[in-house]
Formats: structure tokens, C-alpha cells, sequence
């Protein structure tokens, strides 16, 4: 009977929460789990999750996100900053070009032209209708080709460092990672990647380069990454707050 009781009035395995944490108030998903035996925290896009085990006590769960608060508030605050704005693919929208923003000048000419950068500006020169559509792709065409000629350069810089040679460098359209290597020695870097900042650039080119000489993660593999890249745990932090997005 007891028992029965207990399963009634079992909380609710997923629940929408806030807290108030140095002093910020927090929303947060709470999930429970029977197959848990501790609390655990991950901040993402989507922002905080608490995952716990089932019958957890509320006085465990407000001692862990206390214990926490500092460092639940610094990555959100750092997701949120590094939040991409919804892109308008018109005139005056604004882009993501090696981690500083340029904005779209969207143009009328007969013949229509290649984009052009100046400065902070990258001017489209469409024959057609200027459709969302038709300056999306035009963007993207543009960004593949940056892309592929700044991966070329950086590949150029850092594998004599490594003292690797590739076999063929291409561009990847990767939903779920920012790069990969071959046995074949063929080095994908993803054309996304020309929306972040150099030095995330280059820990990417990197961190794949190193491949060539580790086909793992191991204490071999992150000696050679220190090679390129002597502060590549700082990057790979950084990183993280960067999702890969259309």
C-alpha cells in the first residue's frame, strides 16, 4: 500500500524551474532518473540542465546549483554572448565573418557581379530578385570559397610545424563536428568554421593536423596539438560555445 502510495506522488521527471544564483534568477530544466546516482549540470544553447537521481533530496539539489552559482551564471552569460543573431539575408542584415560581423549591401545591377568585401561591408550584386532565398545562397557560396582559401593558408602554416603532410584538404558540411581526418590522410574542415574567430580556425586546423601523426586522443596526440596550439585547452573551451548552425 505504501509503496503504491509513493509511485502516485512520485515527482515529475522533467520539470521547468527557476533559481536564483549570485544574484541572477535562473531558468533551468530539472530531469529526474532512476539510473543517476548524482546531480549534473550542463549548459548548452538551450541553457541550464539539472539532471539528478529520482528521489533526490531538494536540500542536496539547492546545495549543488549554490555550490555552482558562480560558474552557472559565467557560461550562460557566455553563451549568451556568443549567441548568433538570426540572420536577414537582405540589405542591412547583418553576418558572422572570422568571429566580427560584416554587413550584407544588397545591390540591383543587370549583369550581377561576385560579392565583394570592403572593409566591414560585403556588397551582393544581384541581377534578379533579391530573395532571402537568393542571398542566402549567394552568402554561402561566398563563405565556402573564403573558407577554402583561408583553410589552405592555415593548413600551409601549421603542417611543417607538425611535420605532417596531408593528402588532400576538402571542405565538410558536417552538421555535428567541426572537422575530421582520414587513415587516408584527408583533412575535412567544416566552411561553417570562416564564421568564428582565427584562433578557433586554427585550433580546428590544428587539432586535425595532429591526426596525421595520432589517429586517437591520447597524451601523444595533445603533445603534438601543443605544438600548434601551446594554449589549445583555452580554444578548446572557447570552442564549445560555438554550436554549428545553417
Amino acid at each position: 500500500m505504501l509503496n503504491a502510495l509513493r509511485r502516485k506522488i512520485s515527482p515529475p521527471a522533467i520539470e521547468q524551474r527557476h533559481i536564483d544564483l549570485s544574484g541572477k534568477s535562473i531558468s533551468y530544466i530539472l530531469k529526474r532518473s532512476s539510473k543517476r546516482r548524482s546531480i549534473g549540470l550542463r549548459i548548452d544553447e538551450r541553457g541550464l540542465t539539472v539532471s539528478m537521481p529520482l528521489r533526490a533530496s531538494e536540500k542536496w539539489l539547492h546545495s549543488v546549483l549554490q555550490d555552482k552559482a558562480d560558474w552557472v551564471v559565467e557560461k550562460i552569460s557566455n553563451w549568451q554572448a556568443h549567441r548568433p543573431l538570426p540572420i536577414m539575408w537582405h540589405d542591412g542584415g547583418r553576418i558572422p565573418f572570422c568571429g566580427d560581423p560584416l554587413i550584407l549591401r544588397v545591390e540591383p545591377d543587370f549583369f550581377g557581379a561576385p560579392p565583394a568585401l570592403r572593409g566591414a561591408v560585403l556588397h551582393l550584386r544581384l541581377a534578379g530578385e533579391a530573395t532571402s532565398a537568393h542571398v542566402g545562397r549567394m552568402v554561402e557560396q561566398w563563405y565556402r570559397q573564403q573558407a577554402l582559401r583561408l583553410f589552405e593558408q592555415r593548413v600551409a602554416h601549421f603542417a611543417p610545424l607538425l611535420e605532417v603532410v596531408p593528402h588532400i584538404l576538402k571542405l565538410s558540411s558536417a552538421r555535428s563536428q567541426w572537422g575530421s581526418c582520414t587513415v587516408h590522410r584527408v583533412v575535412r574542415l567544416n566552411w561553417r568554421l570562416i564564421k568564428l574567430p582565427l584562433v578557433l580556425i586554427d585550433y580546428v586546423v590544428v587539432h586535425e593536423l595532429a591526426h596525421l601523426v595520432e589517429m586517437n586522443h591520447s597524451a601523444a596526440f595533445w603533445q603534438v596539438v601543443e605544438r600548434g596550439c601551446p594554449d589549445h585547452r583555452m580554444r578548446r573551451r572557447q570552442l564549445r560555445d560555438f554550436r554549428i548552425e545553417e
